[in-house]
């Protein structure tokens, strides 16, 4: 059985986080919330612990982990010192939810990084993720909580769902704020090059350090945590629908109705009312589906939900982050439906 220990997010007890730390600090493993997502933690220099990381979720061997740190100091053991462009980001956006990718310190375990000589690194904007870290004294890599290629985790309910009994303790912050996970910049190499977008947007990178790229390569994006397979699914398929009239989307839906039961997240248009039909209304808005999209994937499959369609959002700024998951996770795309 794993542990839950619940806390208050902003002032978390001393008491409660010290048997977390210790846990880590002994090789085992603790889930705790960040202001993206719920993270998996271990010691990030001791290879036998950040293994059992992959054996709890599954996770592939060839997908690198992110490094959590909570001072400048902690991160010369992951990378070595911060200069130039990245000193620049660093000092702007952490703590926060951008994720640097750094050459890699042979101290970290070498499946953190997955056999590369980079490592990605952040420092999280979470009072009990970076209590944790303090308290343990070791930088702790820490991916999503949650069961490979399943939906990341933004409640202690999800990762518990996905991980009891594989793990030693959830630490129970409550929901996490913004709901998607960091942004990924290599910045060894110029110009910088986001391998993953996230919330921190190429705009506001390009205002810090000017020209930022956009990886397209698989090689590029193999530094990056959360690009090489398939992510954020929930069991049943992902129907996603990124242009379409209200009359398509009312004929897609009783399509699918007349098959089984439906779940839905968006704006439901008008003449759709069925008992097999079970819908989460979201504002086409990217702070709202970012905070909420992940639960739906989750409340939709736990209602029996047999296929999921989804309306998209806008594809700029922070929405073409919450568009990168809902592609991630979609079984089909419908464009331009007429």
């Amino acid at each position: 059985m794993t542990l839950l220990v619940r806390l208050d997010p902003e002032r978390p007890n001393r008491d409660l986080i010290e048997p977390a730390a210790s846990i880590i600090r002994n090789g085992g493993l603790v889930a705790f919330p960040t202001e993206t997502v719920y993270g998996l933690g271990a010691d990030a220099m001791n290879e036998a612990a950040v293994r059992r990381i992959f054996e709890a979720k599954g996770r592939p061997a060839d997908n690198p982990l992110i490094v959590h740190v909570c001072s400048t100091e902690m991160l010369e053991t992951a990378a070595g010192k911060l200069t130039g462009k990245a000193r620049l980001l660093s000092e702007k956006f952490w703590p926060g939810p951008l994720t640097l990718v750094l050459e890699r310190n042979p101290r970290i375990a070498a499946s953190v990084s997955s056999g590369l000589d980079t490592v990605a690194v952040r420092m999280p904007n979470c009072r009990v993720a970076l209590d944790l870290i303090r308290a343990a004294g070791t930088p702790v890599a820490a991916p999503s909580a949650n069961a490979s290629g399943r939906p990341s985790p933004t409640s202690a309910a999800h990762v518990l769902g996905d991980l009891d009994g594989r793990i030693e303790m959830i630490l129970d912050g409550g929901t996490t704020n913004i709901g998607i996970e960091s942004t990924v910049l290599d910045v060894t190499t110029d110009p910088p090059l986001i391998l993953r977008p996230g919330w921190i947007t190429r705009e506001q990178l390009a205002d810090s350090v000017g020209q930022v790229e956009i990886a397209v390569s698989e090689d590029e994006m193999k530094r990056s945590p959360g690009t090489r397979h398939r992510h954020y699914s929930p069991r049943v398929p992902v129907i996603l629908i990124e242009q379409t009239t209200q009359q398509s989307l009312r004929q897609i839906l009783q399509e699918h109705l007349a098959k089984g039961k439906v779940g839905f997240i968006g704006h439901l248009p008008a003449g759709v009312d069925d008992s097999s039909l079970y819908a989460i209304k979201l504002r086409n808005a990217a702070e709202d589906y970012a905070h909420s999209i992940y639960s739906a994937f989750r409340e939709l499959e736990d209602w029996g939900a047999q296929v999921m369609v989804v309306m998209g959002i806008d594809d700029e700024d922070e929405g073409a982050a919450v568009m990168d998951r809902l592609r991630r996770a979609a079984s089909e795309i419908i464009r331009n439906s007429k």
